[in-house]
């Protein structure tokens, strides 16, 4: 049956050879089989620049997406908050199409709007300026401008007091704002929703305007890997 795959938060490095081996394992026996793959987003656990293809671990996942596309399956990425600075240079290397966030699609007959998710934490105040900044055209020329090596301090001194940010802040702040939710459903024409970031996979039912939607969250990969099926008998989780 014709169908297409979601995932997303899978946080490939180089610190967790296991689940790299379990993703590229996904693209050559699960996602081979799709219409499409779609990634929404933080599939590294940073990208400092496309000048990194090359880098490390880089290499074998970005061959393995390419194989998966010259096999016919297509690929699509969008930014998370980790790899908010995947370029035109890894669109090409690997036969990808960049989304922007959100994206509106029809699955199967099914209306589907397509987040990474942390546009919708709107509680968390601190981070959605931070937000705001780095995805400036201006911070992005000055950051990509520095030596890669400096790029990767910075980012790793960022990772650093973002996990002690995170213990202290409460979970309900990390999490999506059902007024956030509603409004981005409500602006869309009442979509089904999918989206990643919080690590929390779970399928949500929400009212907006007299609408029933349904949001799925999709899981990260830390423990291990997950998916979403969509097909035109719905939508089907699954654990690798």
């Amino acid at each position: 049956m014709d169908h297409s795959l979601f995932i997303s938060d899978c946080h490939l490095c180089e610190s967790r050879p296991s689940v790299i081996d379990a993703f590229i394992e996904f693209l050559t026996h699960t996602a081979i089989h799709a219409d499409a793959l779609y990634i929404l987003g933080d599939l590294f656990e940073y990208w400092a620049g496309d000048d990194a293809i090359n880098h490390g671990v880089h290499v074998s996942i970005i061959s393995a997406l390419k194989q998966l596309s010259l096999q016919g399956v297509s690929l699509y990425v969008m930014h998370g908050n980790r790899d908010f600075l995947l370029g035109n240079g890894f669109a090409q290397a690997t036969n990808a199409i960049i989304l922007p966030d959100p994206t509106l699609v029809s699955l199967y007959g099914e209306l589907t709007l397509l987040s990474h998710g942390d546009i919708l934490c709107t509680d968390d105040v601190d981070y959605q300026h931070f937000r705001q900044e780095v995805r400036s055209a201006a911070w992005q020329t000055q950051f990509l401008n520095q030596p890669l090596s400096e790029r990767i301090a910075y980012i790793e001194s960022v990772r650093q007091k973002s996990d002690q940010e995170k213990s202290i802040k409460s979970m309900q702040i990390m999490d999506v704002n059902p007024t956030a939710v509603a409004e981005l459903l409500a602006n869309h024409g009442y979509p089904t929703l999918i989206h990643g970031h919080t690590h929390r996979p779970m399928q949500h039912q929400h009212q907006v305007d007299q609408h029933a939607c349904t949001r799925w969250v999709l899981g990260d990969w830390y423990e291990q890997g997950s998916y979403l099926r969509v097909d035109k008998q719905g939508f089907h989780p699954y654990q690798l």
